[in-house]
Parts: C-alpha cells; sequence; structure tokens
C-alpha cells in the first residue's frame, strides 16, 4: 500500500481542490480523504506500507503525452522504449502514445506487439499508434482493422504526410468505423525549400528558402473538410501557424471531433531561436514567428487547442552538431515540458494550474479513450507530487539524447514522485544516468 499524505490535490475533471491524503491499494486509489481522516496503518493491517510526505506539494492525474518518438525499433542509441519511458516518468508522464515512423514502421501486427510487449516492462504505460499506409510510402492503407485488434491507440502519417486526398478520405472512414482517432502531420512538402526553419526573416538570414506557413496551412484545411465529411475524429499535431489555429477554432464550433495539440516549443519559442540555438532550434514544423506564438498561446486558453503534446524526438548529439541544412529536425521534451508549461501558461497568466494539467492529462486521455487524467476513489492509481514553484536547472537528462533548446535554463517546477499503477516509477534523487 501507498499512503500519501498532506498533499494539495488538484484533479482537474472533477474540479476537486483542496488538502487531501490518498491511500493507493493495488493499481487503484482505494480512499481520498481530508488530511487525518485516515489510519494507514490500520488500513493496512499486515500488508507493506510506504508513507510519502507531500506537504507543500500538489497531487495531480500523472500527465499523458499522445506525441513521442522513442526510435525503437531502428535507432535505439537516439532513444529506446526503457529510456524513454525514464524520461517520461521524470517529466511526470504516467502515459504516453507513440508514433510509428520507427524502422522498421508500424504497418504491421508484429511490429505493432513487438512495441507494445516493449512497453510492458517499463513501469509507464506505452501505448503505440499505427502507420496510416504500409511503409509510410501514402501509396496504400495498412490493415486497420488487424491493427486496432492488436492494440493499436490510433492511427498516424507523422514523419510523413499524407498527400493523397483520396487515400486520407479512405483512411479517416476506415477509422471512424474502428472508433479509432488520427492524428496529422500538416506539412506539404510543396510549400518547403527547407525543412525546419521558418521561410522568413530568419531563414534569409542564412540564405535559406525554409518551409512556408503555407505548407501546413493547406493541409489543415483538407484534413478538417475530410474530417466533417467522414465522421473522423482527429487531431492536428504540434500546430504552429495563427492561420491553422483559427482554421481549427472555426472547424471545433461545427464539429467537436476536431482535436489540436501544442508543444511546448512552439508556445516558448519563435523563429529567432535558430539564431541562438542553431539546430537545437530545428524542428518540424518549425519555429514561426511571435504573432504566431501568441495564437497558440490564444488557442490554448479558449480551449481551441484541447492538448499540449512534446513531440519529444531524439536526436545524437553528432548527428544535431552537423550544418544547419543537413541536421535533422526536433527536440527532446518529455523532461522539460510541464516546467514550461507553468513558467511560460500559469506563470504568465494564460491558464491556471488546473487547466494546464487538464490539457495535459485529462483532455489527451479522453481522445485516446483512456482510464487516465483524473484522481477518484477507485480510479487509476496514476498520479504525479510536484512542487510547482520550487526550481531547477535543465543540465542532464534520463533520455539517451540530449537536443534541447533549454539546456542551461533555471525553470520552475519539480517533480518529486511519479507513480503509475499505484507504484513509484520516478523519485526525485534516484535518477539512474
Amino acid at each position: 500500500m501507498l499512503f500519501i499524505k498532506n498533499g494539495y490535490l488538484l484533479d482537474p475533471a472533477s474540479g476537486r481542490e483542496g488538502p487531501a491524503d490518498l491511500l493507493i491499494e493495488g493499481d487503484r486509489i482505494r480512499k481520498i480523504a481530508s488530511p487525518g481522516e485516515l489510519s494507514p496503518k490500520e488500513e493496512a493491517k499486515e500488508e507493506p506500507l510506504r508513507i510519502i510526505d507531500a506537504e507543500k506539494m500538489l497531487v495531480v492525474p500523472g500527465l499523458v503525452d499522445v506525441h513521442v518518438h522513442f526510435r525503437d525499433p531502428g535507432f535505439p542509441w537516439k532513444e529506446d522504449i526503457l529510456t524513454g519511458a525514464a524520461a517520461a516518468a521524470k517529466g511526470g508522464f504516467t502515459t504516453v502514445v507513440l508514433m510509428a515512423n520507427t524502422k522498421p514502421p508500424v504497418d504491421n501486427v508484429n511490429v505493432l506487439k513487438e512495441i507494445l510487449e516493449k512497453g510492458r516492462r517499463t513501469g509507464i504505460r506505452i501505448m503505440s499508434c499505427a502507420n496510416v499506409t504500409m511503409g509510410m510510402k501514402g501509396e496504400a492503407l495498412t490493415d486497420m482493422e488487424a491493427l486496432s485488434a492488436a492494440g493499436a491507440a490510433g492511427f498516424t502519417d507523422d514523419g510523413i504526410p499524407l498527400l493523397n486526398e483520396t487515400l486520407a478520405r479512405e483512411a479517416m472512414l476506415r477509422a471512424a468505423a474502428l472508433g479509432k482517432p488520427l492524428s496529422f502531420h500538416e506539412e506539404d512538402p510543396a510549400y518547403i525549400v527547407n525543412n525546419g526553419i521558418n521561410a522568413g526573416a530568419v531563414a534569409e538570414h542564412f540564405g535559406l528558402g525554409g518551409s512556408h506557413r503555407q505548407a501546413e496551412i493547406s493541409l489543415v484545411e483538407r484534413d478538417l473538410l475530410l474530417a466533417r465529411e467522414t465522421g473522423a475524429e482527429i487531431s492536428i499535431q504540434h500546430i504552429s501557424t495563427r492561420e491553422a489555429v483559427e482554421l481549427v477554432r472555426q472547424a471545433k464550433k461545427k464539429n467537436p471531433r476536431i482535436h489540436a495539440e501544442a508543444t511546448p516549443h512552439h508556445f516558448t519559442l519563435t523563429e529567432e531561436a535558430v539564431l541562438t540555438h542553431g539546430s537545437l532550434a530545428k524542428m518540424n514544423p518549425p519555429l514561426r514567428e511571435e504573432a504566431d506564438r501568441l495564437a497558440i498561446i490564444k488557442g490554448l486558453e479558449d480551449g481551441t487547442i484541447d492538448m499540449i503534446a512534446t513531440d519529444h524526438a531524439p536526436h545524437g548529439r553528432e548527428e544535431k552538431d552537423k550544418p544547419l541544412t543537413e541536421a535533422p529536425s526536433g527536440i527532446i521534451g518529455l523532461e522539460t515540458a510541464l516546467s514550461l508549461g507553468i513558467r511560460e501558461l500559469v506563470g504568465k497568466g494564460c491558464l491556471t494550474m488546473r487547466q494546464l494539467l487538464e490539457r495535459m492529462s485529462l483532455a489527451p486521455a479522453k481522445l485516446y479513450r483512456m482510464d487516465a487524467g483524473y484522481l477518484e476513489e477507485n480510479g487509476p492509481a496514476d498520479l504525479v507530487i510536484l512542487a510547482p514553484e520550487e526550481a531547477w536547472t535543465v543540465k542532464e537528462f534520463l533520455s539517451r539524447s540530449c537536443n534541447s533548446p533549454f539546456i542551461g535554463e533555471t525553470l520552475p517546477g519539480v517533480v518529486h514522485f511519479t507513480v503509475c499503477a499505484g507504484k513509484v516509477v520516478y523519485e526525485a534523487g534516484q535518477e539512474e544516468a
């Protein structure tokens, strides 16, 4: 048994907030009570009991990230499922959904089962999307029915956008019939000269063509229309332009099955970060202008963007040290996401802490029909104990990679414990490199 005492419970699902003690038995929350009401030793009787004093800390639902890359199979030297899960737990995530652009890709049941089996050994909840098309070639749909039956959380084209409109429509129809969401990476290569860098002042500084904002806008327009036509539930991944935010805002007024996610780097940084951090600020879609960053924050405020996801994308140091046009796009984010949300959104009055937690736990859990993102009796014992005002400096990671533009920054929000299925899977000060 696990007894958490003196914490300040904050549950985005019920709105419950205040001092509370929690008694956890097995993988469920057995009781939630006011401080002092429970006698844990009597409740535990002869069972082993661990007591955690959460005084001056928040007790919140485990975070859920619906957009991560663990590079396994194919590139485990960048990140494997075990190291990715360790990074997730340190960041307060108890559930992650893996993207399918591995090598081989997750376009068949055997690869999917291998990933899910590895995930079961980690201590956190590992789910995985499957590919929309075979070999990520955009030519033929996968056996979506078989993949769904084998445990695919949903389907995605992340990594290589699906350009064939007829195929996109058919994928949406089949996903809708299966009751599975589709997550779309909206970047049309017809509008991209150099990926990872916004087609603007910074690209011009480097003498590059960059990635035009229309690359995102055009595919967002298409997929919002197709989703309404087909009845599919879709998520616009890592939204980066103010125009796309507005398109989603208007579409959601007519279609409740539209969702969108924002990354911490897109609501924190602009294209100017490339001048300072070089390839560590190179990502797809790219960081854009201040007006875009503010539009993303506004979208998070009004619910147009209902989820925060990291797009955790590990790369080796030697890869990111290549010239800007040759270095791969992407940064890691699981260990800094919560802190950036506290600093940029809660600290600046854009969201309340409850709203931040809702966008990082309950909303993504709802999209994938997970039993997660809330704290209540008989509910899952997935939770985080954190000190939101305590500061830490970004230095080392449990991720196998370190490609982050936030290295050296001091951020608020320290995760002291992450509990998944009733077991402590991360404890501050007990990290293993």
